[in-house]
């Protein structure tokens, strides 16, 4: 199977890359935030940075948000082939879903009564998004807390026209599935404004999964509502307000266990608001942001429990340029974390500050230190030490090495269930190092690298409760080559990552494979081809190697390791613009070989072939 996706690789560049000569966009001169908390190409920074841009979001057909993710390399989304309403895992570089921080807008998403406080990825609508930045690697210097796997960073639609300017979406497909959006967008001298409302409903297929095909399990439908609204106001030439609103409701079904079907239901809901601030001075920028995110669960079934938290963020940070050689930033951060039924408040105040060198012979290197105090468990500090050269313009070094630390939960300190006041926070250290090189005028990128990341004080779950007890130690490389050119892009990644968890329970050391759900090997490949101005084609391939899962038996009250199929999963997308691409109508294929012998989580079963066809408009 290797040889052969390695040769449809080599065979597909060679006779499309001979054949492209259209001018494109220099890939190293593409500009990203996420990476310094400001505006830099992709040559001035050593970290390794993945963008999903607006046209790929726009040609995602009736994908979600974590099938989306699930496509680039080093993520898995555990779920994201399974019924539409399944809770989703985000494993960025082999790491659990607590060590990689959400942001919206540059400002961090928390849900301090989920598990580890990790945000739930499907309150988020993707029809709300313009642009994705995947930040690689520990970032707690830059964003804090949870940035030990790394940062994902979700940018929301900006307004384009003068002229008020509406764009919609409709779509419907397999298992009665509907989506409706609607975004009315404006921009003027002093003020602009971005209000998007999406509706979305799907009679989904059962989570656990029918072994006999007889058994008359009920489908879990699935049913949200997205609504945003941004403004912004450029109160001078040089100072810009952006108040913001966002509220998710959704609402469906889930099942008792793996094989049992159930007629549980589920409300979540989550208000999300605040505001983003930016001056502009002579040598650099002060920028200002405030978010406040409330979130809220109510499971029903015969285990029926509701839970609530609320999470406040607040920050000021300066990019400060001292001259073309040298820039700066520094800023102080506030949090604070409550739950339903809990009488305390966690916080955490951190100062930062990061140094930013460059040369004149193509050498950079960022250097920084953060220093968090959580009024629970006291003080940590984390520091960034990152290198890179770029070499006669066409070959980038680079090397990483950071720590990074998770706070506990305010859950784990002082929920309803195993609390413990003493939590540490967790804290990682973390060593990377690769190259990327660029051919065809800067139009085809490879890039390799490798990661070593250890975390001691791993927080679990055991006998007593909450304890700091466990060493998790995780390491891999990955390889990813992309091309695009006017009317061709061609992406193929693969990525090898493994770990192991060090449990001291015993009272000695015993080591074991504990990435469960997350496969040592996967292969992404993705082309896309616009055959004429109005016509345009792409598929996906996706190989995901053998993983395990923890299995528990309610008959027998055992907990087993078991093993999970190898799979491969193929789709296509076809779009045709009409009106001077003011209208799109699209087809989209997923899982075309209808490949349903395998699981996400053991026990629970995925989707089959699904077909949705749709339209785009613009007014």
């Amino acid at each position: 199977m290797k040889k052969i996706l390695v040769t449809a690789i080599v065979l597909v560049l060679t006779q499309f890359l001979k054949a492209q000569t259209d001018s494109s966009e220099n890939l190293l001169d593409d500009v990203v935030v996420t990476a310094t908390k400001s505006p830099k190409k992709m040559s001035e920074t050593g970290k390794v940075v993945k963008v999903i841009t607006k046209e790929q979001i726009e040609r995602s057909g009736s994908k979600d948000l974590a099938q989306i993710l699930n496509e680039q390399v080093g993520v898995t989304m555990n779920g994201a082939t399974s019924n539409p309403g399944k809770d989703k895992s985000l494993y960025l570089l082999g790491a659990t879903d607590k060590y990689t921080l959400i942001l919206l807008d540059g400002i961090p998403l928390n849900e301090p009564a989920g598990v580890g406080g990790s945000f739930d990825l499907r309150l988020l609508s993707l029809d709300n998004i313009e642009r994705i930045e995947i930040l690689q690697g520990s970032q707690s210097t830059l964003y804090g807390s949870n940035a030990v796997a790394g940062v994902v960073n979700i940018i929301s639609k900006k307004p384009e026209t003068k002229q008020p300017q509406l764009n919609g979406l409709l779509t419907y497909g397999s298992y009665n599935s509907f989506k409706g959006n609607a975004n009315i967008s404006q921009k003027t001298k002093v003020l602009e404004y971005n209000l998007n409302y999406t509706y979305y409903n799907t009679d989904g297929i059962s989570e656990a999964k029918d072994t006999t095909g007889k058994a008359g399990f009920d489908k879990d439908g699935f049913t949200q509502h997205a609504l945003q609204g941004i403004i912004g106001i450029n109160v001078t030439d040089k100072f810009k307000l952006s108040p913001y609103f966002r509220y998710t409701h959704f609402k469906g079904g889930y099942d008792a266990d793996a094989f049992i079907d159930a007629p549980n239901t589920y409300i979540s809901s989550l208000i999300n608001t605040g505001l983003n601030g930016n001056y502009n001075y002579k040598s650099g920028s002060l920028h200002f942001n405030y978010g406040y995110d409330f979130t809220k669960r109510d499971y029903r079934s015969s285990y029926a429990f509701q839970s609530s938290g609320k999470f406040n963020h607040a920050e000021a940070y300066i990019n400060q340029t001292f001259s073309k050689h040298i820039q700066m930033v520094a800023g102080l951060n506030y949090q604070s974390y409550t739950i339903k039924d809990v009488d305390t408040t966690n916080t955490i105040i951190s100062p930062y500050i990061s140094f930013f060198l460059h040369s004149n012979n193509g050498f950079n290197l960022e250097l920084g230190g953060r220093y968090n105090h959580h009024n629970q468990y006291g003080d940590n500090v984390t520091y960034s030490f990152n290198p890179s050269y770029l070499i006669n313009n066409t070959v980038k070094v680079f090397a990483n090495v950071t720590s990074g630390f998770r706070a506990p939960s305010i859950s784990e300190l002082f929920g309803p269930y195993g609390a413990n006041p003493n939590l540490k926070p967790e804290k990682s250290n973390t060593q990377e190092a690769g190259l990327q090189t660029f051919f065809l005028e800067k139009k085809l990128a490879v890039t390799v690298n490798g990661f070593n990341r250890y975390i001691n004080d791993v927080i679990i779950y055991g006998a007593n409760g909450y304890e700091n007890l466990n060493k998790q130690h995780d390491y891999g490389v990955q390889a990813e080559v992309n091309y695009n050119n006017k009317n061709l892009q061609l992406s193929a990644s693969y990525a090898y990552i493994t770990g192991k968890l060090t449990d001291k329970a015993s009272g000695k050391d015993t080591s074991c494979f504990n990435l469960v759900r997350r496969p040592r090997n996967a292969v992404k490949l993705f082309a896309g081809y616009n055959i004429t101005p109005s016509l345009y084609v792409s598929t996906t391939l996706q190989v995901t190697g053998k993983r395990t899962d923890n299995y528990f038996d309610p008959n027998t009250f055992l907990s087993s390791q078991v093993d999970l199929n190898a799979y491969t999963l193929w789709g296509a997308y076809i779009q045709y613009s009409f009106l001077k691409k003011h209208l799109n109508v699209f087809v989209d294929v997923k899982n075309i070989i209808n490949n349903t012998n395998y699981y996400e989580v053991y026990g629970y079963a995925v989707q089959g072939t699904t077909v949705n066809a749709g339209l785009r408009f613009k007014l």
